[in-house]
Formats: C-alpha cells, sequence, structure tokens
C-alpha cells in the first residue's frame, strides 16, 4: 500500500492509542521504539528508521502487567516515512502480527484484550473491541 493512504484506510483491526516500548532488530543493529497503538491483529511503531515493506522480523513488546516482554512475530505492511510524516500521521511502519498456529493467535488476542481493558478500562476496550471482555 502506498504512503500516501491514511493509516484508517490501512488497517484490518481498530486499534487503541497506546504507547509501549518496543525492541527488535536488524541485521546487527538493535532498534528500541515505541508503539503508537495496537489491535488483536498488529501495532504500528512510530520510527525514523522504518523497515522495508515486506520485512519479517521478531520484536519484542514490553507489556505493564506481564514480567518478560511478550515476542512476537510481524512483518511490515506498510510505512510512512519521515519525508511523508505528518503529525497527524508520524513516521513509522504499520506491523501485521504472524502467527505459527490458531493457539498463538488466541493466546496474543487475549493478552492484547487484556491490555486495552488495563488501560482504557472495560467500556472503552470493549467498544473498540467490538465484544465483551471476559476476565
Amino acid at each position: 500500500m502506498s504512503t500516501s493512504e491514511t493509516p484508517k484506510d490501512r488497517r484490518i483491526a481498530q486499534r487503541a492509542p497506546i504507547e509501549l516500548k518496543v525492541e527488535y532488530r536488524r541485521v546487527n543493529t538493535f532498534f528500541a521504539d515505541y508503539t503508537k497503538n495496537i489491535s488483536r491483529g498488529g501495532t504500528f511503531i512510530a520510527t525514523e528508521r522504518p523497515l522495508p515493506e515486506g520485512t519479517e522480523f521478531v520484536f519484542a513488546l514490553g507489556i505493564p502487567t506481564m514480567d518478560e516482554p511478550l515476542r512476537l512475530n510481524g512483518r511490515v505492511c506498510w510505512i510512512t516515512s519521515t519525508e511523508d510524516a505528518t503529525r497527524a500521521n508520524p513516521a513509522g511502519m504499520g506491523i501485521e502480527f504472524q502467527f505459527a498456529s490458531n493457539d498463538e493467535r488466541r493466546a496474543t488476542e487475549r493478552i492484547v484484550e487484556r491490555l486495552l481493558v488495563d488501560q482504557l478500562g472495560d467500556h472503552i476496550a470493549e467498544k473498540l473491541l467490538g465484544k465483551k471482555i471476559e476476565p
């Protein structure tokens, strides 16, 4: 997808504005950036050094309620370069989570749902997700 589209045009699932530390490695370089939003299916990582579209990589999300970071596989679906960035659409990359199995997908979705409830409250999380969240 081109970088001229708005982020909303590129999203499969509705995202919640949550900032989490994210760490990942590219070749021999280590990056530490922050998410700007997250959904059950992906996240946006704000960075002035986005990876190329199609890049698959492993990253670690620091979630406040978890002792260890959540390690996920992701694929860069789209980027916004620093040249195309605006205040409303910052530089970074849209990441689609990649799962090895349906069990892994469901486990990650449950973690993201709990995160949304913890950060935004039951009512807003349920509106964003379109369903009642079970404890």
